[in-house]
């Protein structure tokens, strides 16, 4: 009995020392392939996002991979010597590589992981999430900051917002940081720096940039706010959101045919936003986030729609608090709706010689857009951070 409980362990013995070498062998080989940062972005037109933190890790010398699934994303254009930039695949395929990731940090703008398609790989140690947008982070569908190790702000306001969603929801507590918007940092400088900021022009133009689904103005307003704008004096210049071509393809056709491009009138596509806000004097927007931007770095008068916005797939459900957009819209603009549509040329002379809106403007840029000028470093700091903070712990391990 001695002699056979003896072999049995010495079997034993080696049978363990065997798979543990086996392990280390294996942990050894994923962690030398390992990813030091990945930025993940699902469309091109989160470039503007992600180039600030690009040049940022890239002037810091920190190897970082930028995925896309975008095969025209300009990031593919860029010229980089630490920021190696790749075209993953579209859709599904590209989907695929990510949840078998094998990363220390990932950072993207992708909400809903680990809620659809794109799950967390047991081989990445981190996933951060940046908002693209200084309005509520509330209006992603349900769950879709769930699943994130951290979460990165534009606003104090939005950092307690998400708890508030989290606690009642009974969620673990992410880390939440609020490091500002890196976009519209690089976008104010661009402003501050061109002609389109010093330049008087003899015809003002009106731009219409809705968000889209049944909410939007082009969908709510549909030909009559087109009709009432050309009715006026000014230039008008409309920019669909991108996703509108996609999902609401058969309005658009409509509208872009019916209403083709004019000596006054002009459709707008163009990836890069930048000239088209800066040549507008006033905008005319909904709940997109874009109306943020042009009121708070081009300093211009706006004028939004109110919509009723169901909350019943989105965070925004569990609140009880009305959201920030709703609060601060009257502070910074001048609402439409169906019954002042007819007077809109008085509504635009009004918003474009009144000073009424500064004092909220101040408020909005207090409130949602911090650190101004230093995002994308606080971000190259954070990720970086993290990346030490992971690798310590593995040199630890070992």
């Amino acid at each position: 009995i001695f002699a056979f409980s003896a072999a049995v362990y010495l079997v034993r013995n080696i049978f363990m020392k065997a798979k543990m070498s086996i392990g280390k062998d294996k942990s050894a080989k994923i962690n030398t392939n390992k990813l030091p940062i990945v930025i993940f972005s699902d469309h091109k037109r989160y470039w503007n996002t992600f180039e600030p933190i690009c040049r940022e890790l890239d002037k810091r010398g920190q190897k970082t991979y930028f995925y896309t699934l975008s095969p025209d994303d300009p990031a593919l254009k860029a010229s980089f010597k630490n920021v190696e930039c790749s075209f993953i695949g579209e859709g599904n395929k590209g989907i695929s590589r990510m949840n078998l990731l094998n990363a220390y940090v990932v950072l993207s703008t992708t909400p809903s992981l680990n809620v659809y398609q794109w799950k967390r790989s047991k081989n990445v140690n981190h996933y951060s999430h940046i908002l693209h947008m200084v309005t509520d982070p509330s209006t992603y569908r349900m769950f879709g900051l769930d699943h994130y190790d951290s979460i990165l702000f534009t606003g104090e306001y939005q950092v307690k917002q998400m708890e508030k969603i989290w606690e009642g929801r009974n969620i673990s507590p992410k880390e939440l940081k609020v490091v500002g918007c890196p976009y519209m940092d690089d976008m104010l400088k661009r402003f501050e720096s061109s002609e389109a900021s010093k330049k008087e022009k003899d015809k003002k133009t009106v731009l219409v940039a809705p968000s889209w689904g049944p909410s939007g103005i082009l969908t709510v307003f549909g030909e009559s706010i087109i009709e009432a704008l050309l009715k006026t004096d000014y230039n008008i210049i409309i920019r669909p959101h991108p996703q509108s071509f996609t999902s609401e393809k058969e309005l658009m056709d409509s509208l872009m045919t019916k209403y083709p491009d004019s000596n006054r009138l002009s459709w707008n596509r163009d990836n890069d936003n930048f000239n088209c806000l800066s040549s507008a004097d006033i905008m005319i927007s909904d709940f997109s986030g874009v109306i943020f931007d042009y009121a708070l770095i081009f300093d211009r008068p706006i004028i939004y729609t109110t919509t009723d916005f169901n909350r019943d797939v989105y965070d925004a459900y569990f609140l009880k608090d009305d959201l920030w957009v709703d609060k601060i819209l009257p502070c910074i603009g001048k609402n439409l709706n169906k019954d002042n549509l007819k007077d809109i040329d008085l509504l635009i002379e009004e918003c474009l010689t009144s000073d009424t809106y500064r004092e909220g403007k101040d408020k909005a840029r207090k409130e949602s857009w911090v650190n101004i000028g230093s995002s994308a470093s606080i971000t190259a700091d954070f990720l970086i951070d993290k990346l030490n903070e992971y690798t310590k712990e593995m040199e630890e391990e070992v």
